[in-house]
């Protein structure tokens, strides 16, 4: 009996160390795909470490939404010349919301997995067509305010309500009204992108998209200061080179313009 007992200790020691190597294997496996998905921009990489961090552990919130960012990230920079690479480009879309939603299964009070499955819903909808796609709309302004409502610091929430809402605003409100699309505006597009900012000052796509706002409602000083900054701004996106190069032009473009 005694022996019996020295082995379910000995047992329940190799366990616990066993879980405590997996584990360690796990936050290693992300920090690594996080490192090739913000700093070295390499997304199929990245792709690699969270997928094998995902079959450690399938119901980790943070990896299923990090999964679901890359797969958009993937997907936004495939080729779509020929059908079978815009299905390439759609399939990692549906990728993207899948896992977004079994965040949002793991854990319904996460920002993050509603976040992810606006992205997600958004790059769908632009897909097939906004006015094509009304349903995946609206469901992209209820995830968005959702995911406010959870993290009110959640910058990333904040710009893709009101890239939202600037996305409709290209359209009339009498064509949108009887679509139940009426609520779109620049106003909000504006106050939501301000919001972005100010919670995350230098990401570049913040203050380019929120120029471009600015000039959609003719105010051509918040425009300017907004496009200036961004040839300050560090790189934090694998397209900022391309983002402050239309920066640049559009300020030359709007230069004469009066405020």
């Amino acid at each position: 009996m005694k022996h019996f007992f020295s082995f379910l200790i000995a047992l329940a020691i190799l366990s616990k160390l066993a879980i405590a190597q997996s584990n360690e294997k796990f936050n290693q496996l992300i920090a690594e795909g996080d490192e090739y998905s913000e700093k070295k921009f390499d997304n199929y990489k990245a792709l690699e470490k969270y997928l094998e961090a995902y079959k450690i552990n399938p119901r980790d919130y943070n990896v299923l939404w990090k999964l679901s960012k890359v797969y958009v990230d993937i997907g936004e920079h495939l080729p779509t010349r020929t059908k079978e690479e815009k299905q390439k480009q759609l399939e990692m879309y549906e990728k993207a919301r899948e896992y977004a939603e079994l965040a949002i299964q793991v854990n319904p009070n996460g920002s993050m997995g509603y976040t992810r499955r606006a992205i997600a819903l958004g790059r769908i909808a632009l897909f097939k067509g906004v006015w094509e796609s009304i349903d995946l709309v609206k469901k992209v302004k209820e995830d968005c305010e959702k995911a406010i409502q959870l993290d009110p610091n959640n910058s990333v929430a904040y710009y893709v309500l009101g890239r939202t809402h600037a996305k409709l605003c290209e359209k009339p409100k009498l064509f949108r009204a009887p679509l139940g699309l009426g609520w779109a505006n620049y106003d909000d597009a504006i106050k939501n992108f301000e919001k972005a900012i100010s919670l995350r000052p230098t990401f570049i796509m913040y203050r380019l998209d929120a120029a471009k706002a600015y000039i959609e409602v003719k105010n051509y000083k918040k425009a300017k200061e907004h496009l200036a900054k961004i040839a300050e701004l560090p790189t934090e996106d694998e397209d900022d080179p391309q983002f402050r190069a239309e920066a640049k032009e559009l300020l030359e473009k709007i230069k004469d313009k009066a405020p």
